[in-house]
C-alpha cells in the first residue's frame, strides 16, 4: 500500500458563540484556521488528518514533508513518523508547527490503515474501554452553563483570571454541587506564581474538576510552587509538542491531568505514548480540543475511547455552523457524552468543495476589546506575556 499523494487543505472557520473566557468568540481576530490533509495510496484507499499549532505554516510544512513519503508503505506508521521527525532536525528543535505537520499526516495514516482493514480507528489503537466519552463545554456565563446542563452536560469550564473568582462562585451557586467546574487561567497575560497560588487557594472551596495552566508553560519553577501550595487538581500541556515535551510534567508529577492537543502533539502515534507515560504515573488525560476542527475531534474521541486513563473531552456548546458542513459525518452527542464512531477509520471524510468555499485569511491574534480586557487596566499596550499585579489587593477582592 504505497503512498501516492499527500495534499494539505487550509481554510478559515468562524468563531464559536462562547468560550470559557468570554462570549466574544474564539480569537482576537474572531476566527480560526484549520489545516487538513489527505493521504492517498496506490490501492485507492485514502486517509484524512488535521494539524494545528499555526495552521497556515503547518500547511507549508506538510507539503514539504510529503516529498519524503511518496512511494513509502503507508502501513509503517511509526517508521514514517520517525522519518518525518528526523528530517526536521536540521531546523532545530521541533515545536508545535513541525509536530502539527507530522501529526496531521500521522493521523491520516492511522485513518487509512483502519479503512483498509474495514475497522473503526479505535480497533487499531487497542480496542475501546468505553462506547461514549464524557465531555465538558465552555461556559463563561451562567446562562450558557444552564443551557449545557439542560442538554445533559455535567461539566463546564470557565476562565479568565481577572474574574475567575466571581465567575466560579456564580456558576457554583447556580449549578449546585452536582456539576463539575474546571477553570482555565491561561494567558497572555499569564499569572505570576504568587498570584496563581493566591487565586488557586481562593478557588479551592469550589472543588474544581481541575485548574488549567495557572502559570506560563515555560515557568516550570512557578508550576512547582503552585503544585506545592494547592490541593486542586492541576492540568497543563496544550501548548506542548511530542512525548519529550510532556516528560517533565508527567515525570515530576507536576500535574494531575495532561492536555495534549490532538492536532499539535505529533499525531496519534505520540498521543498513545504520552497516555502510556501518564498512566505509569497515575495521571489522567483530557486532550485540548477547543480550537481544533472536526477531524481532530474525531481522532480525540477514538483516542479517549481506547485508553484507561481518559478523563474528559473538551468542546463548545455552540460552534460555527459551518463546522459540520465540511464533513460527510458528524459526531453524535447524547446526555453530555460523545458517542464513539463505529464506521471504518475515523468515521468521516472531507468535503473538499465546501472547504474551498472558506479561503484562508490572517492567522494571528489581533488587537481587540477581548484581548485588551484580559490585561490589568492601563497595561494592554505594553504587550506583556506575564502580568504583574500592580493593584494586587483590588484584584483579589471580589466585586
Amino acid at each position: 500500500m504505497k503512498i501516492t499523494a499527500i495534499t494539505p487543505y487550509l481554510m478559515q472557520a468562524g468563531a464559536p458563540g462562547e468560550t470559557a473566557w468570554s462570549a466574544a468568540g474564539m480569537s482576537s481576530a474572531g476566527s480560526r484556521h484549520w489545516c487538513f490533509v489527505k493521504v492517498e495510496t496506490d490501492t485507492g484507499v485514502h486517509g484524512i488528518g488535521e494539524g494545528s499549532g499555526w495552521p497556515k505554516v503547518v500547511a507549508t510544512a506538510i507539503a514539504d514533508l510529503a516529498t519524503l513519503l511518496i512511494g513509502q508503505d503507508a502501513r509503517d506508521i511509526d517508521r514514517l513518523w520517525h522519518r518525518m521527525f528526523v528530517a526536521q532536525m536540521g531546523h532545530g528543535r521541533t515545536g508545535v508547527v513541525g509536530a502539527g505537520a507530522i501529526g496531521a499526516i500521522d493521523m491520516a495514516l492511522w485513518d487509512l490503515n483502519a479503512k483498509a482493514l474495514g475497522v473503526p480507528l479505535h480497533r487499531l489503537l487497542g480496542g475501546r474501554f468505553r462506547d461514549r466519552v464524557r465531555a465538558y463545554v465552555h461556559a463563561s456565563s451562567v446562562e450558557t452553563a444552564r443551557d449545557a446542563v439542560a442538554q445533559g452536560f455535567t461539566a463546564v469550564k470557565a476562565g479568565n483570571p481577572r474574574d475567575a473568582q466571581a465567575k466560579v462562585a456564580a456558576l457554583r451557586t447556580a449549578l449546585g454541587p452536582g456539576i463539575d467546574i474546571a477553570v482555565d487561567l491561561h494567558g497572555p497575560p499569564w499569572l505570576t506564581a504568587p498570584d496563581a497560588i493566591r487565586l488557586a487557594r481562593a478557588l479551592e472551596p469550589h472543588d474544581l474538576l481541575f485548574l488549567e495552566e495557572p502559570v506560563a508553560p515555560e515557568d516550570l519553577d512557578g508550576l512547582r510552587r503552585v503544585r506545592a501550595a494547592t490541593g486542586l487538581p492541576l492540568a497543563a500541556g496544550e501548548r506542548l509538542s511530542l512525548l519529550w515535551g510532556f516528560r517533565t510534567l508527567i515525570g515530576e508529577g507536576l500535574v494531575d491531568i495532561v492536555q495534549p492537543d490532538t492536532g499539535r502533539v505529533g499525531g496519534l502515534t505520540q498521543l498513545r505514548k504520552i497516555a502510556a507515560l501518564a498512566e505509569a504515573h497515575f495521571i489522567q488525560v483530557a486532550p485540548h480540543s477547543g480550537t481544533l476542527g472536526p477531524v481532530a475531534e474525531f481522532a480525540a474521541i477514538h483516542f479517549l475511547a481506547s485508553i484507561p486513563n481518559a478523563l474528559i473531552h473538551e468542546r463548545f456548546l455552540t460552534d460555527w455552523p459551518g463546522r459540520q458542513a465540511i464533513l460527510t459525518h458528524s459526531l453524535e452527542t447524547v446526555d453530555g457524552h460523545m458517542l464513539v464512531p463505529d464506521r471504518p477509520g475515523l468515521g468521516t471524510d472531507l468535503l473538499l468543495d465546501e472547504i474551498a468555499r472558506h479561503p484562508p485569511g490572517t492567522n494571528i491574534a489581533a488587537d481587540s476589546a477581548k484581548h485588551r480586557g484580559s490585561y490589568e487596566a492601563g497595561t494592554a499596550d505594553e504587550g506583556l506575556y506575564t502580568q504583574p499585579r500592580r493593584a494586587r489587593a483590588a484584584f483579589f477582592t471580589p466585586e
